[in-house]
């Protein structure tokens, strides 16, 4: 795992239930030290990291060069409450988000609209997970 990753986000990237082949949506990247960390665990999957700020997704890109040419990793930015999958794109097998308020409920109001476009962006049988258990907790996106 990368050297720039805290032992914080090294814990939470190995918790995520990763295949060599998975479809990877990290929401709020920040400077993308996560989304390098999954992508380097990738041999034929892909991460879309996400960012409401212009200026993470700057700093995420520059810093991802060579994760991005592999085509492993790719950033947009755009906030969880308004993402869509883009045309032809496929869903997600894995979610996740560390410190997003409106997934670990400092911003709840907003949590039914971000959950909607997350059902519509993973996959059935797919797997939203947030920071805030041991490292992480799954919040379900369909009745099981």
């Amino acid at each position: 795992m990368a050297k720039e990753i805290s032992d914080r986000l090294a814990a939470v990237v190995r918790a995520l239930p990763l295949t060599p082949a998975s479809r990877v949506l990290e929401i709020g990247c920040g400077p993308g030290a996560a989304a390098r960390a999954v992508a380097d665990r990738l041999v034929e999957g892909h991460v879309l990291a996400i960012d409401r700020s212009a200026r993470a997704i700057e700093q995420a890109r520059s810093g991802s060069a060579a994760l991005i040419a592999t085509g492993r990793l790719s950033f947009r930015q755009a906030a969880v409450e308004t993402f869509t999958l883009g045309p032809g794109e496929e869903p997600f097998d894995v979610a996740f988000a560390v410190r997003v308020g409106v997934l670990d409920g400092r911003h709840s109001r907003d949590f039914p609209v971000a959950l909607d476009r997350l059902r519509a962006a993973v996959r059935p049988g797919g797997r939203l997970f947030v920071d805030g258990g041991d490292p992480l907790r799954e919040i379900p996106l369909r009745a099981r």
